[in-house]
């Protein structure tokens, strides 16, 4: 069982900055897929940012360029760096992994932390 635990939430005024951190359980970090999404109040959940085993990375438009994903697999975390950040940016970040392979993939997902940016 793949367990997901988000940090690094808060509240920030706009243009400030704020690092998300994602630790997971589990001996095959580095092999996973790992993706932020973000969820604000009655809006969908929007997938945020992505990267691959191998380090590939991508974003969704309005966030490019201000936010960077990484991760570091020998501390099995994964990070959300975000630069600039705007009222629209307020919402609840979720961690998400993809376990397995092509064949067999399951999703998983953490708690979710608060990120609020005031204008």
């Amino acid at each position: 069982q793949v367990q997901l635990v988000e940090s690094g939430g808060g509240l920030v005024q706009a243009g400030g900055s704020l690092r998300l951190s994602c630790t997971a359980s589990g001996s095959s970090f580095g092999s996973w897929g790992m993706n932020w999404y973000r969820q604000a109040p009655g809006k969908q959940r929007d997938w945020v940012a992505g990267i691959g085993s191998g380090g590939t990375t991508s974003y969704r438009d309005s966030v490019r360029g201000r936010f960077t994903i990484s991760r570091d697999n020998a501390k099995n975390t994964l990070y959300l760096q975000m630069n600039s950040l705007k009222p629209e940016d307020t919402a609840v970040y979720y961690c998400h992994a993809e376990v397995g392979s092509s064949r067999s993939l399951v999703f998983y997902w953490g708690q979710g932390t608060q990120v609020t940016v005031s204008s």
